[in-house]
């Protein structure tokens, strides 16, 4: 099932500047072929959900890789069966 979605993950317990994590979850994001845009509080990414399920889950390795004990997600899945319709038709909609 073909799924947009929203994903943020927060690394806790590392301090206050999350950065380095944040980088580290961008080169995963990015080595795995999804289409993918990051935004100030996490990415939006196009894709088949389980897909962007094992991208997560990618994404929580490499965290605790780190040496992160405890992470905090949020993943929101938008679908649409009627018609094919990407991130960026949904943004042209409203203009």
């Amino acid at each position: 099932m073909r799924v947009a979605a929203d994903l943020c993950i927060v690394p806790m317990g590392v301090g206050p500047s999350v950065s380095p994590y944040v980088r580290e979850i961008k080169a995963v994001i990015e080595a795995s072929g999804l289409d993918a845009t990051m935004h100030p509080n996490g990415t939006n990414i196009e894709g088949e959900l389980v897909d962007i399920c094992r991208l997560a889950e990618a994404c929580e390795a490499r965290l605790a890789a780190l040496g992160v004990q405890r992470t905090f997600f949020t993943l929101i899945f938008s679908t649409r069966r009627d018609k094919s319709q990407s991130l960026a038709d949904k943004l042209a909609a409203v203009s």
